[in-house]
């Protein structure tokens, strides 16, 4: 099978294997021409609890016309974090146009996590990440972020199948396409679940998890994911693909002394 060219929408950190770091050297392993738009250049990682953030919304814009007169075409976007109001308007815009052209777009509405949105992270930029989930063929919402964006209720102590399913299909209302929902208690049990739009049918599938904190981790699940759908493998099957690699790859560096860096993934590609 022809690989894929992936375009990237993410910030890129200077120190740390996070967002752009974590995902373009996964799927340049996995064979596929992938190429990077920065939302945000970061000094580092958030994990060390201070660093310098650059906004790079003028820049994109002065990017597209670019490659519009170059005919640059892309088989696959993904998107990352957003950095402003202003930005996820003019990154979705190119999404629904790109989608008009073939293009698949995947989308990680990265807002907040363990219940509470993410400092800076707005009711306004709620509002304008439900236009990046519309054109979004496939989106992957942490638990948090799903509940803020279909206005459920949190439940730190967990849902159940019913309830899980209930918030895969408010999700799916919105895009019409396929769901994944990260990190959530089902039934006690730590799960991604998901609903395939081509199948019509809904999954759960556990994991055991290690407790530990690396940043990136979700960026390393959103790579493998995409990495084996681009190959043609099933929703299905290429989640638990990237639920196995994100844990092997903890369970290689749980020792690690600075685990604010995140994972050192060039010395371990090969375990993907």
């Amino acid at each position: 099978m022809s690989k894929k060219q992936i375009l990237l929408i993410n910030d890129m950190a200077g120190y740390g294997k996070v967002a752009t770091a974590a995902m373009l050297p996964i799927l340049s392993y996995m064979g596929h021409p992938t190429y990077n738009l920065p939302t945000a250049l970061v000094s580092n990682t958030l994990d060390y609890g201070k660093f310098n953030i650059m906004d790079t919304t003028d820049y994109i814009t002065g990017v597209f016309p670019v490659w519009k007169e170059l005919g640059f075409r892309f088989d696959a976007i993904a998107t990352g974090f957003i950095v402003s109001e202003r930005q996820a308007r003019i990154v979705s815009a190119f999404c629904q146009e790109q989608s008009q052209n073939g293009a698949t777009i995947f989308v990680d509405p990265i807002m907040g996590d363990e219940g509470k949105l993410y400092n800076g992270v707005t009711p306004a930029t709620i509002s304008v990440m439900q236009e990046m989930i519309a054109v979004a063929d496939l989106m992957f919402p942490n638990y948090t972020e799903a509940c803020y964006l279909t206005h459920t209720d949190y439940h730190p102590e967990g849902i159940s199948v019913d309830e899980a399913n209930a918030l895969l299909a408010a999700l799916h209302g919105k895009s019409g396409k396929s769901v994944l929902i990260t990190s959530i208690p089902v039934d006690h049990r730590h799960c991604v679940v998901g609903y395939n739009h081509k199948s019509g049918q809904y999954f759960m599938l556990p994991y055991d998890e290690i407790p530990v904190h690396f940043p990136g981790t979700g960026d390393i699940f959103s790579a493998v994911l995409i990495g084996h759908l681009l190959d043609g493998n099933s929703l299905r099957k290429s989640t638990r693909e990237a639920m196995d690699a994100v844990y092997r790859l903890i369970d290689l560096n749980k020792d690690n002394a600075d685990k604010n860096r995140g994972i050192p993934l060039e010395n371990y590609l090969n375990v993907l």
